[in-house]
């Protein structure tokens, strides 16, 4: 679960504070949602301490769609 977390939150740009116009630092972060998974990032500005949360949808990746199916071969025993 950390790994998710610490994932969603690499691609996501912190906001710019709407009051003072300064970007805001991330303080914390929760998990929402299992499925499909839904984090939550909360930022505060430094300055005025102003607040934003921002929500990051991720794909499910416990579920793993098979490649490739094959059926066995006949004549060959196992």
């Amino acid at each position: 679960m950390v790994d998710n977390l610490k994932s969603s939150l690499e691609g996501l740009e912190p906001p710019v504070c709407p009051a003072c116009g300064k970007q805001m630092i991330w303080i914390w972060s929760q998990l929402v949602e299992h499925s499909p998974v839904v984090i939550e990032h909360e930022f505060v500005c430094e300055s005025c301490g102003g607040t934003n949360r921002r929500k990051v949808v991720q794909a499910d990746k416990s579920i793993r769609r098979p490649g490739k199916l094959s059926l066995p071969r006949p004549g060959r025993a196992a």
